[in-house]
């Protein structure tokens, strides 16, 4: 089984280190045989994500190629690829929705165009990053299941969260906003109807422990073994 994590990976940034060792101790924990490895946004082409059974968007942008990293969030969508971004990934994952199931075609992120008139993904007006914050999760979401809570508190290293102005025309979509902070804002995202297609702004794989796997990113890592044998009986 193969995952390609999306991002321009980064040892000394925290998130990217953990996004490595979070995937080893869910696959040590339900002893998951899965060959990981990182692909620059740059490089990332329809051959070089075709033969992967899932696709993680890490932290870390604005990456090298917006577009090309959409274009990889659109091939997850539309081929029920798992999917897991966070923080940044969570980001470009709306972006892609906005521009492809919404229609809205010049739908933009603020840290690459901040004066764009379609922002989807603005500015915080105060920085989350390196802060834990309680969130509460929609009842019988999928992430609410694989929490087996409708709380948790996680970690964020974000600079950018959804607009506020565009929270209604996301809702009125299948991608659905399944969890948020104390303030109501949006944290969490899913497709129901797909396998696995989900976007946190916070960063889960953070918290993540070798006698304490993450749950989501279990949960993700048991999605990509579930295509891998639905494709193999092809």
């Amino acid at each position: 089984m193969r995952l390609a994590i999306l991002g321009e990976f980064d040892p000394a940034f925290r998130p990217h280190a953990a996004t490595n060792d979070a995937i080893r101790h869910s696959c040590d924990r339900l002893g998951i045989d899965l060959h990981s490895q990182w692909l620059s946004t740059a490089d990332v082409t329809a051959e070089a994500i075709s033969d992967c059974d899932g696709l993680w968007i890490a932290p870390g942008s604005p990456y090298k190629s917006m577009e090309r990293t959409l274009e990889a969030i659109r091939y997850a969508r539309k081929n029920a690829v798992p999917c897991l971004g966070t923080c940044g990934g969570c980001q470009h994952m709306i972006i892609e929705y906005a521009r492809n199931v919404l229609g809205i075609r010049d739908a933009q992120h603020a840290e690459y165009d901040p004066y764009a008139s379609k922002m989807f993904i603005s500015s915080l007006s105060c920085s989350l990053a390196g802060r834990a914050m309680q969130l509460k999760f929609t009842a019988g979401s999928r992430v609410a299941r694989i929490y087996g809570a409708t709380t948790a508190t996680e970690e964020y290293y974000c600079n950018f969260g959804v607009n506020p102005d565009v929270i209604p025309v996301l809702k009125s979509a299948a991608l659905k906003v399944v969890g948020s902070d104390a303030e109501g804002e949006v944290r969490v995202l899913e497709l129901p109807k797909h396998p696995f297609f989900v976007a946190t702004l916070f960063v889960p794989q953070a918290r993540s422990r070798p006698e304490a796997p993450h749950p989501l990113v279990s949960a993700f890592l048991l999605a990509i073994v579930a295509r891998h044998r639905s494709e193999a009986r092809a």
